[in-house]
């Protein structure tokens, strides 16, 4: 790799995949080594990186994988909120995204007779890149492609996939029920409820882990 831009990717793959834990340092020397690259290509890489929320510059440690604070995880459910409510009122049923919704609810439940919390984590990510979808806005997209980024980087901050993603399962059924069934505004309103679910749920974990 000669270009920042796909090493960022490359990268951001790897530390919401958890091939990197949050709060590791990453090594400068040996990860462009490893990769086979530039230093100041993978410095580059490491701004965008930054950017988006998933790498830290700490003073006299270097760069670190960021570990999201309860502060964090507040606003990036608030962010979630703002972004899928809105995308979820004002679409239309028959957008092709709702078939993306419809295949990932589809594959989590798929998923879920085998516990395989992973595939079942990245199954409902998808659904709410779906929803995200539907507002046909590229700009929307990035900026949550951004937020769910470090979302992931917080759950794997906690060890109970089960607790983290079991329950929203059946959740993700009753918003595209709600929405097929009952159109855009009571399926945001499901949406909404959910989140804030959610929300709780990480922050619990997290105060049972002493985080502040």
């Amino acid at each position: 790799m000669t270009n920042a831009a796909p090493l960022a990717d490359a990268l951001r793959q790897r530390i919401i995949d958890g091939e990197f834990a949050p709060g590791s340092r990453l090594s400068e020397s040996a990860l462009a080594e490893r990769l086979d690259v530039s230093r100041n290509t993978l410095r580059e890489a490491f701004r965008v990186l930054a950017e988006q929320g998933l790498i830290e510059h700490v003073p006299h440690r270097g760069v670190s994988v960021a570990s999201p604070s309860m502060a964090d995880v507040v606003d990036i459910y608030r962010a979630r909120r703002v972004i899928e409510c809105a995308a979820l009122q004002q679409a239309e049923p028959e957008h092709p995204a709702v078939e993306l919704m419809r295949a990932a609810v589809d594959a989590a439940e798929t998923h879920l007779a085998g516990t395989d919390w992973r595939l079942i984590g990245s199954a409902t990510m998808a659904f709410h890149d779906a929803i995200v979808a539907l507002a046909d806005s590229p700009r929307l997209a990035r900026t949550y492609r951004d937020v769910a980024a470090e979302l992931r980087l917080a759950f794997l901050e906690i060890d109970d996939p089960r607790a983290l993603h079991e329950p929203f399962v059946r959740k993700n059924r009753a918003v595209l029920d709600a929405f097929l069934e009952r159109g855009p505004e009571a399926a945001a309103e499901e949406l909404e409820q959910y989140l804030i679910r959610s929300e709780r749920t990480v922050l619990g974990a997290f105060a049972r882990m002493g985080k502040s």
